[in-house]
């Protein structure tokens, strides 16, 4: 069974670069078809795509967030990591990182990290 559980810091500062990890267990993010992606939750609003992944490396992101965004994978650690520059409290919110078989599927959900940008 594929798990995944999101790490990094809760509370980031604005102007920085907030960074999170993903680990896989259970499975390999190099499982060829597959994506990884970083979804997230502002307070009181819907989920967000951010960005994904692929088993070949390549990468895809939010037109909205392309500019600060980065997705990079480690395959000897099996984790995949996510780097958002530039924050500002509106990008408080709960982070996942998912997987799934295709670009906007995601079969597979870490349990949720909260990232508070403070002023």
């Amino acid at each position: 069974q594929v798990q995944l559980q999101e790490s990094g810091p809760g509370l980031v500062k604005t102007s920085q670069t907030l960074t999170l990890t993903c680990t896989v267990s259970g499975g390999s993010i190099t499982t060829s078809g597959y994506y990884w992606s970083w979804i997230r939750q502002p307070p009181g609003k819907g989920l967000e795509w951010m960005g994904a992944i692929a088993s070949s490396a390549s990468t895809y992101y939010s037109p909205s967030l392309e500019n600060r965004t980065s997705i990079s994978r480690d395959t000897s650690k099996n984790q995949f990591t996510l780097q958002l520059s530039s924050v500002t409290p509106e990008d408080t919110a709960v982070h996942y990182c998912t997987g799934g078989p295709r670009l906007h599927q995601y079969d597979y959900w870490g349990q949720g990290t909260q990232v508070t940008v403070s002023s």
